[in-house]
């Protein structure tokens, strides 16, 4: 567990006596982690509409109400349950921000529909990082070939690219949030890294 999973811990089970501070630091502890994921997964084109620190406002206020519950049934890792409530929180966001305003704000190719705000970022960061021969390809052509190979990742091969990536998160606050071993997170980043590769240099 990391240090911060130790205090999450403390704070639960103070939290589940009865201690109203302990609830209060509880909900506030994981506030940055939640901001850098609901930063990486708002779509680009929301910029100028949503930021991402009121939507883990709201987050933590949904959070807040459920706590109860939480508390009684302990269903998932606190960290997990956080992210979980905030992915909802993200995809209301969107569905109330894009899809029923799509001809306002939906300007960009309809190509990559079928991944999210998160993976679109990974598009660009790979294609900004890329120094392969098959920079000889137009950027249409090399953007829609790492489109093509993130698409191909399973969802969870995926997310751990977004987790290290995008939100910077190490391997031990990835396996936090996973509820799986480090050495299972290094396992599954070397994975989705080799696969994007092949993709790559055999599309090339």
């Amino acid at each position: 567990m990391t240090g911060t999973a130790n205090i999450a811990q403390e704070l639960i089970d103070r939290a589940r006596q009865g201690d109203g501070a302990a609830r209060q630091e509880l909900l506030e502890l994981y506030r940055a982690n939640l901001r850098r994921m609901v930063a990486s997964r708002l779509d680009r084109r929301l910029a100028s509409r949503v930021d991402a620190s009121d939507v883990v406002q709201e987050t933590l206020a949904d959070a807040s109400k459920r706590l109860d519950d939480y508390l009684r049934d302990r269903p998932l890792p606190f960290l997990m349950w956080l992210r979980q409530l905030a992915g909802e929180r993200v995809i209301d966001t969107h569905r109330r921000h894009i899809v029923s305003q799509r001809r306002s704000i939906n300007r960009e190719d309809h190509a990559d529909e079928r991944l999210d705000g998160s993976s679109r970022e990974l598009i660009r960061r790979f294609m900004a990082n890329d120094t392969s021969p098959s920079n000889r390809l137009s950027r249409k052509e090399r953007r829609d070939q790492v489109m093509s190979a993130l698409a191909s990742l399973s969802a969870r091969d995926r997310e751990v690219l977004v987790m290290r990536y995008l939100e910077q998160l190490g391997a031990a606050e990835i396996a936090e949030v996973l509820g799986i071993t480090e050495g299972a997170v290094k396992a599954r980043l070397l994975r989705a890294l080799i696969h994007m590769r092949g993709r790559l240099e055999g599309n090339g």
